[in-house]
């Protein structure tokens, strides 16, 4: 909370939805307006209740309006105990700043993505997602591998922005609770992966290794797993990187898995191992 005054800061309504505010909070949707701002958007309840709870020094503004001040009366009240900045808004208002917010939105300052040297001393499990580019997938992903307490998550290449409103939304929030690193592709960061005691596990449809009972050792002992672009999955430059490369099992007719859905197989087998 450093630099705002003590106490609550509940402001007043905002009824016009063509003040420059509004347009402003609109056009972080897009990644140049936040690079040049310096800050992010996040949409939704769930979002917005956890950077209150978990980035609390790193928010600007709450926006909520009545409806969902008396859905989520949590956010708001969590929100002036920090001494947050919170804007009743009109529904015109909060429409206008996003159709995807029902009704709650906050603004966070951002910070230069931190690098690999972030890692936790130690880590036992890490996601590295490599040349993602579908937000949604992304921020799913990071729910996963928050909901089986991996240590991190890491953007190898070129990654769709962490800090999108549709990743966070997708997110649910996780992206609050865990690191999410940056980091060059994985050619150039698996020696960095390495040397923090880190298996480096690909799942791949070219994998000889099915996920299952003959990955259970592995999965066992401190492991990444590295998960490849949606549309063509690990390069073969990605593959020779890998110390071990599973294929999950399809018994059905399904062509394969989404990025979404493997990760959440795979985080869980890790999981699944080790408890």
């Amino acid at each position: 909370m450093t630099g705002r005054p003590a106490g609550p800061r509940l402001r007043d309504m905002l009824s016009n939805p063509r003040a420059d505010r509004v347009k402003g909070v609109r056009a972080l949707a897009g990644r140049s307006a936040r690079d040049r701002s310096g800050t992010f958007l996040v949409e939704g309840p769930q979002a917005v209740r956890e950077a209150v709870r978990f980035a609390s020094d790193d928010v600007r503004d709450v926006y909520v309006t009545d409806a969902a001040r008396l859905a989520h009366p949590e956010i708001v009240d969590e929100g002036l105990e920090a001494g947050l900045y919170v804007h009743p808004v009109t529904d015109e208002v909060a429409q206008a700043m996003s159709a995807d917010a029902q009704g709650v939105l906050a603004v966070l300052n951002a910070h230069a993505e931190p690098g690999l040297d972030a890692l936790p001393s130690a880590p036992r499990l890490v996601a590295v997602l490599s040349a993602v580019r579908d937000p949604g997938n992304l921020g799913a992903a990071i729910r996963v591998a928050d909901a089986v307490g991996a240590d991190a998550v890491v953007l190898a290449g070129d990654c769709v922005d962490p800090r999108s409103p549709k990743v966070i939304r997708a997110s649910v929030g996780s992206v609050f609770h865990l690191p999410v690193l940056r980091a060059p592709r994985l050619t150039e960061s698996a020696a960095h992966l390495r040397e923090r005691g880190l298996a480096l596990v690909g799942a791949d449809v070219s994998g000889t290794v099915l996920l299952g009972r003959d990955t259970e050792r592995i999965l066992a002992t401190s492991h990444a797993w590295i998960m490849g672009n949606e549309a063509w999955g690990l390069t073969p430059d990605e593959l020779r990187e890998l110390d071990h490369v599973v294929r999950i099992p399809i018994v059905g007719q399904a062509e394969s898995l989404n990025l979404a859905t493997a990760a959440a197989v795979c985080l869980y087998a890790s999981l699944f191992a080790r408890s």
